[in-house]
């Protein structure tokens, strides 16, 4: 009994397997036991490795994202920006101020070619944002109590945060731009311009809400009342004739100091400013993980050791295209350091006095932020080269009519169309060329970001180093050199550019010719490409 119904249940388990025959399920020959198929990748299987799945319904978060990164900058540079503009007028005793913005960007030299890579592969970009933002505070900070021993330190701490902090929000603003272009199908190079022309669209009304404030706290003060220098001995001394060496601008009454109680009102909101901006980022803003970084990171095979990450940015400076755009990016930190410290001293402060610096740094915000959105957007259209042979010309032409102008306080209005005429040459020169950067070198952007920032940076040390030991005259001709040996450099980058594009379209039309060609490592393919699928949800 027992034996006829073991063999029945053979007989049956036997039919139910021919009945119900299941391929994937085969017992083991040698245990007996059931092996299973492996099982199909899930959500987690992809993400380590590399896939990031997102629908086309995440464009609307990524363009939230871009706004709150440029609305943090806003926010930050309002308080760096209304500070730095006013360094060389209302510290300008031995120097101090121009000497403590020198050593913001002497330490942001060193932090570009050390800091960036380094911190921002052991934080990720939005935490290396909020420290980085951060180190800005000491120095708003120290305007309580002005000295060389507690501006220049300070100066050194934003040298060291800043670098990380622009190549985070470069690399940001970079690789939001590819998923972007990947969601909406559209070109890459034309979408990430225009992120860059809506942030520095963002960031560069930061000089109409700086300098406000502290136009806004001076007219209201004590400067308020008081009528401006304009003897003609003065008058003579401003322009390209103005000069710190032999102290004769000592003798300008609109040169003078403000009281201290409102330089401590203007430094106490800004402080407040970069507390704001820091928050911004904080709760805001997505961590880069959703498109990519971690998964990234997570790749042993993409996984830089300790002394390649420091070393990354020294690299870079390998590659030809780097190279050619050393003289552009030195001249763009030279132009922004003339109006911000030069122009501002030997015309504005000159000329008009201390309380005017706000009122003609609004006009060159303003517009350079409107001519930011404009040409971040025109590019699509008629191309970088066409745009930045405008900005070129019309930086030349600004020198020149600087080097014959002479500053007079009854014609107002001249000072302000020249530094809105300037910020329409810096709005070209930021999105152009920062685009640029993101184009030509995608692969490597924390290190090219860092190249950017620290080619810049130089730009700015050169100015501030020569600032007290030159004339205004000779500035403007150092600066018209520097000009058009960058802009032959860019020309050259142009002329590389579109031949490789040629030759790379021959040799896909050609496969025996693609097949003879050496592999070659493209800086404008970002691997971050190949890890996003599209979903259509």
């Amino acid at each position: 009994m027992t034996a006829t119904q073991h063999g029945g249940g053979r007989e049956e388990r036997t039919e139910r397997e021919a009945g119900y025959r299941n391929d994937a399920y085969q017992p083991d020959r040698d245990t007996g036991d059931i092996v299973k198929p492996p099982p199909l990748p899930s959500d987690e299987d992809a993400y380590a490795s590399g896939k990031v799945k997102l629908s086309r319904n995440e464009k609307w978060r990524i363009l939230k994202n871009v706004a709150a990164v440029s609305a943090a900058f806003m926010v930050q540079f309002t308080a760096f920006q209304g500070t730095a503009n006013l360094q060389s007028s209302i510290n300008a005793a031995d120097g101090l101020g121009t000497v403590s913005l020198s050593s913001i960007y002497a330490a942001l030299v060193v932090s570009c070619i050390f800091v960036p890579t380094f911190l921002i592969k052991r934080l990720t970009v939005k935490w290396t944002l909020c420290l980085s933002m951060l180190c800005y505070a000491p120095y708003i900070g120290a305007q309580f109590y002005p000295a060389f021993y507690t501006l220049v330190p300070a100066g050194v701490v934003v040298g060291l945060g800043a670098a990380p902090m622009w190549t985070s929000k470069a690399t940001y603003l970079t690789q939001a731009g590819s998923v972007y272009a990947k969601l909406t199908d559209q070109a890459v190079d034309g979408i990430i311009v225009r992120f860059f022309g809506f942030f520095f669209l963002a960031w560069q009304t930061a000089e109409l809400w700086g300098n406000l404030i502290s136009s806004l706290v001076f007219s209201s003060g004590v400067h308020g009342g008081k009528a401006a220098d304009n003897t003609s001995n003065t008058l003579l001394s401003c322009g390209a004739n103005f000069c710190m060496v032999g102290g004769g601008h000592r003798d300008n009454h609109n040169l003078h100091r403000p009281p201290d109680s409102e330089i401590y009102e203007i430094s106490a909101i800004y402080l407040a400013c970069v507390a704001v901006a820091v928050l911004m980022v904080a709760f805001l803003v997505d961590p880069l993980s959703r498109y990519g970084e971690k998964q990234r990171k997570a790749d042993p095979s993409k996984e830089l050791t300790g002394i390649q990450l420091l070393s990354a940015t020294a690299y870079q400076l390998k590659k030809p295209n780097q190279q050619l755009l050393i003289p552009i990016t030195l001249w763009i930190g030279m132009e922004q350091a003339f109006i911000g410290a030069d122009y501002t001293q030997a015309y504005v402060s000159c000329a008009l006095g201390i309380r005017s610096i706000g009122y003609v740094m609004i006009c060159f915000g303003v517009v350079n932020a409107l001519c930011s959105l404009l040409f971040g957007s025109a590019m699509k259209y008629i191309g970088r080269f066409p745009i930045l042979v405008m900005g070129a010309a019309l930086h030349l032409g600004l020198i020149v009519w600087l080097l014959i102008w002479r500053p007079n306080p009854e014609s107002p209005t001249v000072f302000f169309v020249i530094s809105g005429l300037w910020g329409v040459g810096d709005a070209v020169w930021q999105t152009q060329i920062n685009g640029l950067y993101g184009v030509l070198f995608r692969r490597n952007k924390e290190a090219a970001f860092s190249n950017y920032r620290l080619w810049e940076s130089v730009g700015f040390v050169v100015a501030y180093a020569y600032s007290t030991h030159l004339c205004a005259r000779m500035k403007l001709y150092v600066m018209m050199v520097v000009l058009l040996i960058g802009f032959v450099g860019y020309g050259i980058v142009e002329i590389l550019h579109k031949r490789k594009a040629l030759r790379l379209k021959a040799v896909a039309e050609d496969p025996v010719a693609a097949a003879a060609q050496p592999p070659e490592e493209d800086d404008e393919q970002d691997d971050i490409d190949n890890d996003i699928i599209i979903t259509y949800l």
